[in-house]
């Protein structure tokens, strides 16, 4: 088979415009190091020696995508609060547009604070506020994403959905009528609140467990050919064009009603797993709007979430690794 032109990849990538639909939040981080135990419980006392925040869940999907050369617009909302100011602070560090970032006093801002040492993660405490935002804002929400699809040259909109009360039945249905009026492609990387209100988009991404937990289903990650089955089921039955599930340490596998696909991993130095998600579905949202052929989409969705893993912390993807990568493993 003819090698892609990994250039021409990320040249097609530059010029596409992505709207980000989802729950955004601040990976907090703790660096330190343990040298006793507490005597108040068996557990180990960190001396901190660095902090640290980052932009996560759709906030890192975002950093993703502009790191792959194309232009997010993220919608989401934080608190008004510290963490919701650091928040602001590092969009506008990372020069990502905060037309769509909505303030609402009356919750706090997500956040993931991981304690680091030794290399290795030892404890997350979370600070979150799950339940769904109130249909006033869900309206106001619905509105600015209008606007901006009626003012921008949007390629895809992309729901990221983390469970943080953000995304509703009610935005989703009324987001994929609004993107398919105006042709505008759809993907969506779920959780199990809203997994089967994501009809017609084009592409759905679980990961294994979010598939199994979704369809409530017992199925081991092996067995490709239940697999297989069960998601050509559930592809008609939510008249979805592709549907994308990630295996972690096995590989991704693909449906789009014609063929399945199966691609295992590359074998590479696990650090942290955290934001691997993201970057997959930024990587294959981007190849989905850009007309890449779905066996790249696949490798090359599949190599990046395997780079980010080699990082400790989540982190968008290295684009000039990416591409080095890409050439060396020979991405058909």
């Amino acid at each position: 088979m003819k090698r892609i032109n990994i250039e021409q990849v990320f040249s097609k990538f530059s010029e596409l415009k992505v709207l980000v639909i989802g729950d955004a939040m601040i990976d907090s981080y703790l660096w330190g190091k343990v040298e006793r135990i507490s005597p108040e419980a068996p557990i180990p006392i960190v001396t901190v020696t660095k902090q640290e925040n980052r932009l996560g869940g759709a906030g890192n999907v975002s950093l993703n995508i502009q790191a792959l050369g194309a232009t997010p617009i993220l919608i989401s909302i934080i608190g008004n609060d510290e963490k919701g100011h650091a928040f602001e602070e590092l969009m506008q560090e990372r020069k990502l547009t905060s037309q769509g970032i909505f303030v609402d006093p009356t919750r706090m801002t997500t956040v993931k604070t991981r304690i680091i040492s030794g290399g290795q993660q030892i404890s997350r405490v979370d600070q979150e506020i799950s339940t769904l935002i109130d249909h006033e804002l869900e309206k106001h929400i619905f509105d600015r994403i209008s606007t901006i699809i009626e003012s921008e040259q949007i390629n895809i909109v992309i729901f990221v959905d983390y469970d943080k009360g953000l995304i509703s039945p009610w935005l989703i249905k009324n987001v994929i009528e609004l993107a398919k009026s105006k042709q505008i492609l759809i993907a969506a990387d779920p959780k199990i609140r809203n997994f089967n209100h994501y009809q017609k988009v084009d592409l759905f991404k679980p990961n294994f467990k979010e598939f199994k937990e979704g369809l409530s289903f017992l199925v081991d990650k092996t067995d490709l050919d239940e697999l297989k089955r069960i998601s050509e089921i559930f592809k008609k039955e939510h008249q979805i064009g592709l549907i994308f599930i990630t295996l972690s340490e096995m590989g991704v596998f693909l449906t789009n009603g014609v063929k399945q696909n199966y691609y295992p991993a590359e074998v590479r130095d696990i650090a942290d797993v955290s934001g691997a998600g993201d970057t997959v579905i930024a990587v294959a949202a981007l190849c989905l709007a850009a007309g890449i052929p779905i066996p790249v989409m696949a490798q090359l969705s599949n190599l990046a979430g395997g780079l980010v893993c080699e990082k400790l912390g989540v982190v968008p993807i290295d684009p000039e690794q990416l591409k080095i990568e890409a050439i060396k493993i020979q991405i058909t």
